[in-house]
């Protein structure tokens, strides 16, 4: 798993890296998991879903947008994320395990911003940098 939490004035900002795009899609989902609470029990079930988009960075956006959603409407905190993208990338089909709330302390993440996102293949693959409204 490679994610940094960073400060972000009033907000927190994630800063993920991986091998390949899902990888780094998986880590940068892993640090919005981790923005909500420093500790996650074994229960829940998961859960799949299925995000298209008009380009890579709308993709990396859309599905974190996406993770907030079924946040709210499952009443779970969404975690342990496994992510395939298609060859274009601008579809991925994931997974996540659902945390219920009431079994974890969590703060809110209210939304995630197009605010300073980024989304670039390195030398050794790629990195993700996001900021979450909390």
């Amino acid at each position: 798993m490679s994610f940094e939490l960073r400060d972000h004035t009033a907000d927190v900002a994630v800063e993920a890296t991986g091998a390949t795009l899902s990888e780094t899609f998986e880590n940068a989902a892993e640090g919005f998991s981790a923005a909500h609470c420093g500790s996650i029990p074994d229960s829940g079930k998961r859960f799949s879903m299925t995000v298209e988009a008009e380009s890579t960075e709308a993709l990396l956006f859309d599905y974190l947008d996406d993770l907030v959603y079924q946040r709210d409407v499952r009443g779970v905190l969404p975690v342990e994320h496994r992510v395939s993208i298609d060859a274009d990338g601008r579809c991925l089909k994931a997974s996540a395990r659902g945390v219920p709330f009431d079994a974890i302390d969590a703060r809110e993440i209210k939304a995630v911003t197009y605010s300073e996102m980024t989304l670039e293949e390195t030398p050794s693959g790629w990195r993700a940098y996001v900021v979450f409204d909390v």
